[in-house]
């Protein structure tokens, strides 16, 4: 069978040129499936694992289609979303490169960097405009950009834009562009809500799909390192000894909280590796600078949170560590898909404590193959030395694993409960001598005949609720109105005494 070229694709002489001198000859399963359809103008779905080239997939035909026609100012021809900054500015980068033969213009609008130098470029008109859903609603509500030009629209890493709440915003955006566009729909997996998106926003999508959502690369030899311990501090030495135990020239290490990138950050650089630390709550030109010195291979080890998961095309990285399993079963593909890329071997490693064993059964039910069990020599011996690490498994009930949010209010319960053995321990006598000051004294009731008959401990709870709701307020409310016994029934008022004479 004779191999696929991009230029059996249907590609433009201008794009081929660039994407020789990129250094690609063959299209991926996704890019040869997908790039016809899109040339020819249909809604496409594509879902492919992640690694696979779908950025390319759109990028290319985009450029294609886009070489014909002019934008005009405030109304760029071709949206697309990205959840992440980096993600966008990756796509940013594909459209540089890709289309560096054609005058198109482009605009990036993520947060974290000033937005001076983009609005300038909208005033005068993009043909393609890449930007996060909610960067891109604070400037059109401020009336920066106008969306009727559209007529093509690129949703990347929906099913990541769905955990990261960001379907509302994307549904208000959809609902200011033009219907007849072409929706280009392009995920890792395909959950049902997904599925419903697809169906809401595309007309008769051609849906592709080359690999099932949850493989991971065959290139790619997966490790688990049990541990016989839930402290932190061993779980920082099973890793390091880890990655000392291999050659890595470089490699990325995840971990589930921002809170949990530093300390590890932390740990790695005090025993002498050279590492940083990426996650969402730091400035954006402090991750860029980070990226660019990872992908130049200034830095050996990036501590990253699932901001570096996703769509990052950093090609030749080595190794990939999970500090944990993810939170989300089918995150782990994405984390251990940043190896073994383009048919590059890569090797990934999960340490698993006590606590994580039930997420890291959900993933091996999720990716259907046996791992490997991996133990450094003489680390059961060293873990089994440590002094526990009493600060850290202090806070471990609040930053748990999956259930912790199940867990919460039961965990808020034992505190409490701790806290009052120790109060008890401390001053017995004292909390006995409080005790019938706890109880609230009985308010004085009115001396009127009908409040008598109606006093709460004397009639049962049933005949109360039964009750007609405005009267009980009024009652309470009057209640608190008495601070001395009420005066004898002043004639006249019925059984609405004023509050001013009952005082």
């Amino acid at each position: 069978m004779t191999e696929v070229t991009f230029a059996d694709l249907g590609l433009g002489p201008n794009v081929l040129k660039a994407v020789e001198e990129a250094g690609y000859t063959s299209p991926t399963p996704i890019q040869t499936e997908a790039i016809p359809h899109i040339l020819a103008g249909g809604d496409v779905t594509g879902i492919a694992q992640t690694g696979t080239g779908k950025t390319a997939a759109f990028v290319l035909p985009m450029i294609h289609r886009l070489a014909r026609g002019r934008a005009r100012a405030r109304m760029p021809r071709c949206l697309i979303l990205c959840p992440t900054r980096e993600l966008a500015a990756q796509v940013a980068e594909n459209f540089e490169k890709y289309g560096k033969h054609l005058k198109l213009t482009m605009a990036l609008l993520i947060g974290g960097v000033s937005f001076k130098e983009q609005e300038g470029l909208l005033q005068r008109g993009v043909d393609v405009l890449i930007a996060t859903p909610g960067r891109l609603m604070d400037q059109f509500e401020r009336g920066k950009l106008l969306l009727m030009g559209v007529d093509y629209l690129i949703i990347d890493e929906a099913d990541r834009m769905l955990d990261m709440g960001f379907i509302p915003d994307i549904e208000k955006i959809v609902s200011k562009i033009p219907a007849k566009r072409q929706t280009l729909l392009f995920s890792a997996t395909f959950p049902t809500d997904i599925q419903r998106l697809a169906k809401t926003f595309q007309r008769d999508p051609v849906k592709v799909e080359v690999a099932r959502p949850t493989d991971a690369a065959k290139t790619i030899t997966q490790h688990v390192v049990h541990i016989p311990t839930n402290d932190a501090k061993a779980k920082r030495t099973a890793l390091r000894r880890v990655i000392e135990s291999r050659e890595v020239k470089n490699g990325i290490v995840f971990c589930n909280r921002k809170v949990e990138v530093d300390i590890v950050a932390a740990s790695l650089q005090k025993h002498g590796h050279d590492a940083a630390a990426i996650h969402g709550d730091l400035p954006q030109a402090f991750r860029t600078q980070v990226l660019q010195r990872f992908r130049d291979g200034d830095l050996k080890l990036l501590v990253a949170s699932d901001v570096a998961a996703r769509g990052l095309d950093i090609p030749d990285v080595g190794h990939v560590f999970n500090y944990s399993p993810p939170p989300k079963d089918e995150d782990y593909v994405h984390r251990i898909g940043r190896t073994g890329r383009a048919g590059r071997t890569g090797e990934s490693f999960t340490v698993v404590s006590p606590s994580d064993e039930k997420s890291w059964g959900f993933v091996l039910k999720m990716i259907q193959q046996d791992v490997e069990d991996y133990m450094p020599e003489g680390l059961l011996e060293e873990l089994g030395d440590l002094p526990p690490d009493e600060s850290r498994s202090r806070g471990r009930s609040r930053s748990g694993g999956r259930d912790d949010k199940s867990r919460g209010g039961r965990s808020r319960s034992r505190r409490r409960d701790e806290n009052t053995d120790r109060l008890e321990e401390s001053a017995p006598a004292a909390k006995t001598e409080e005790k019938p000051k706890a109880k609230a004294e009985p308010k004085p009731e009115p001396k009127s005949d009908t409040k008598s008959d109606d006093r709460p401990d004397e009639k049962p709870k049933r005949e109360r609720a039964a009750k007609p709701k405005r009267e009980r307020d009024r009652k309470r409310k009057d209640d608190d109105l008495v601070l001395d016994p009420a005066p004898e029934k002043v004639k006249g008022f019925g059984n609405d005494i004023p509050a001013f004479l009952k005082r």
